[in-house]
């Protein structure tokens, strides 16, 4: 069978960065499902992109479409066939519909009676006669996160679609999109090479791209820019700083034709904030910085530019000319920033609305102090100072010059600013701190005083928004409360601080006074911090029937003391008599009720076993200072030894006896043992070792 590439390429005019790798991901997800669909084989797929193409290289495709014989049911024999043996409007119907001759139809045997069947050959047609069809689904198929309309054109698209190369081998692939018709003509590089040329055969695309200024592998982009970057720099003895992974990849995106080019500043500038002159270069201008081997900040940053080589010096002069205006600007801002200090600052806080219904930040600031100082009361008392200080502090420097303009050095600028004020270290360091962990995986504050402040920020958060009815619904979470969950617990579990959710919770309810919500909300918040936690544990690797078994405890229990819960029961799991202490103590569970009872009396007691199990009780239920010491593998050792005294009890003894009150007294008994071994887990929630 015959095989040729496929190239499709979709010129646009100037694509966001931040779209490409998304959408070039999504264009070989789309076309591998509409090749499989439509029983087309194909080789290895691999996609391009650059801001003003997208581009699909397929290798080996066959010209013939598989063929594929599909049986399909269609109505009983009874209905499709009439009493002189002929086919039925219902059955002419359903061959129609599948597109075959009455002919082909046929009976089948089923369980359910007899059938009338159709067989539907699928594919097997020449590839060259659906692609067209299969190229622009897969183009119509694209979705941005913001798509335009442009002329007066219906077709919706990242940016104006210019041209539409689509090749089957030396053939093209002829189809129109909203006026336009595909063809085997690109364009290069916008400027350096903007003239049309012809494609002559798919296995050429790349070199003929990158004869024209056009490096259309953004994987062979990310590589010039840190080669190229690398080399400039290691010319004075110093390296690229990349404040993330992804920033190479980031500038790859952004152009057609990199070109590293190493850019100077004067040394003065050098005294403001590393963090600062970061984000001046790369916020704003895309610049990496560059330090020395001992990562401190070199009066030196690199452009990346999508332009030839001989073009540098221009580049240099002008990038060299911006940085320094933008440079002047963030000392402007940072001087004027510490001519006040951040005390000076808290009552401004009052004119900063926090959210119309919750007051200003300044009346935030105060809850978070209030609750900070709770919660320091409990993780150490002598921090109560230094926390109520930094969370008085905490959102001061989002009102100066250098925040406003760099919303992202939010708390990096308090550090600098508590730091020239002569604010405790602990302090300062926390006004960084409070913001971590930022991202799922990211480090939690190392300072106590910063763990102590994000929590209440946090926990303050989730209560005031869960007050006033603004909780996450389905995907809508504006204010980001389950980030902010997942950030608590994070800190909870790493710190590992001995305060319960519950009381966190009704603390930060209890500081918003009047704003406080309506009954019930306390739970609310809980179940929904309690389900983030869940849903961390059980990502973990941790069985789900044990998290649950446990979750529970989370309201009133420390979160390290509830790790330490969870992997008993998981020891507990592999115990040999796990199974039946589970089954006996689920027997306990399904017969006992809500109804309260005075406590089990002996003297009400007239069969031996359940004598037995009361006395078996007693002793089982003795492990208060195991539960004190968060021995819960004591604990469950001690229950276990209830199973052959409940199964005797159930053997021998009919609960639900004429006698009321022998029957309340039993009941009495079993709601102990359920009672005593729900200190330990719901053992109701898990589930039976095969």
């Amino acid at each position: 069978m015959s095989v040729r590439p496929i190239i499709l390429e979709i010129g646009v005019e100037e694509i966001p960065a931040r779209f490409l790798p998304e959408a070039l991901t999504l264009l070989k997800s789309i076309a591998t499902d509409v090749f499989r669909e439509s029983h087309t084989i194909c080789g290895d797929m691999e996609t391009f992109g650059t801001p003003r193409r997208l581009a699909l290289s397929i290798s080996n495709v066959d010209e013939v479409q598989l063929s594929e014989r599909q049986s399909v049911l269609g109505p009983p024999k009874s209905v499709a066939i009439d009493a002189d043996g002929k086919y039925t409007k219902a059955a002419l119907g359903f061959a129609k519909k599948l597109g075959v001759e009455p002919d082909a139809l046929s009976i089948a045997k089923t369980d359910k009676g007899e059938y009338l069947q159709a067989v539907k050959e699928e594919g097997g047609g020449k590839s060259e006669d659906f692609l067209p069809e299969m190229l622009k689904k897969i183009i119509l198929s694209l979705h941005f996160p913001k798509s335009m309309r442009w002329g007066d054109g219906d077709l919706k698209f990242v940016r104006p679609i210019h041209w539409i190369v689509a090749m089957f081998g030396k053939d093209v692939i002829s189809f129109e999109l909203d006026g336009i018709r595909s063809g085997n003509r690109s364009r290069g590089h916008r400027f350096l090479a903007p003239a049309e040329f012809e494609i002559d055969d798919p296995a050429s695309y790349e070199e003929l791209l990158g004869e024209r200024y056009v490096v259309v592998n953004r994987d062979d982009r990310v590589d010039i820019i840190k080669t190229g970057s690398n080399r400039l720099c290691k010319a004075v003895s110093c390296v690229p700083h990349y404040a993330t992974e992804d920033q190479p990849l980031i500038v790859a995106d952004l152009v057609e034709y990199p070109q590293a080019v190493l850019g100077s500043f004067d040394e003065k500038y050098l005294k403001l904030p590393k963090e600062l002159l970061v984000s001046v270069m790369w916020g704003h201008q895309k610049y990496f910085s560059v330090t020395d081997s001992d990562g401190n900040l070199r009066n030196h940053f690199i452009i990346v530019s999508n332009t030839k080589e001989d073009n540098a010096d221009t580049v240099r002069r002008g990038a060299e000319r911006v940085i320094r205006a933008r440079f002047d600007d963030a000392r402007f801002y940072y001087e004027e920033d510490l001519a006040r200090t951040l005390s000076s600052r808290v009552e401004d806080l009052k004119k900063v609305t926090f959210h119309e219904k919750l007051g200003s930040l300044h009346d935030k600031t105060m809850r978070v102090k209030a609750l900070a100082s709770k919660i320091a009361d409990a993780v150490n008392p002598k921090l109560k100072d230094k926390a109520e200080r930094a969370a008085e502090l905490a959102k001061t420097d989002l009102i100066t010059g250098v925040v406003y303009e760099f919303p992202e050095l939010q708390g990096i600028m308090g550090k600098y600013y508590a730091t020239n004020d002569k604010e405790a270290p602990a302090v300062a360091t926390a006004l960084m701190e409070q913001y971590l962990p930022a991202f799922s995986g990211d480090a939690v504050p190392g300072g106590d005083v910063g763990a102590i402040v994000g929590l209440a920020d946090r926990m303050d958060n989730i209560a005031a928004f869960f007050s006033i009815g603004l909780k996450p619904t389905g995907s809508e979470d504006p204010f980001a409360l389950r980030r902010q969950a997942i950030a608590l617990i994070a800190i909870l579990t790493e710190k590992g601080y001995d305060i319960s959710l519950g009381r966190m919770v009704e603390d930060a309810l209890e500081g918003l006074g009047a704003l406080r919500g309506p009954a019930g909300v306390e739970r609310e918040i809980l179940e929904f911090i309690m389900l983030r936690l869940e849903g961390l544990l059980v990502a973990d690797g941790h069985p789900v029937d044990c998290v649950q078994s446990v979750i529970g405890f989370a309201a009133d229990s420390p979160l390290k003391s509830l790790q330490v819960r969870l992997k008993a029961v998981e020891r507990f799991k592999e115990h040999s008599d796990y199974n039946d202490f589970l089954a006996a103590v689920k027997r306990v569970r399904n017969i006992t009720t809500k109804e309260d009872f005075p406590g089990p009396d002996a003297r009400l007691m007239t069969v031996d076993e359940e004598k037995k199990l009361l006395k078996a009780l007693g002793k089982a239920k003795d492990f208060g200072t195991q539960l004190k010491k968060a021995d819960y593998d004591g604990a469950i050792e001690k229950l276990l030894t209830l199973t052959g005294p409940i199964n005797e009890f159930f053997d021998k003894v009919l609960v639900m006896d004429k006698d009321e009150k022998v029957k309340n007294n039993r009941l009495s008994l079993l709601k102990d043992i359920w009672t005593a071994a729900s200190q330990v887990a719901d053992f109701s929630k898990l589930a039976e070792r095969e």
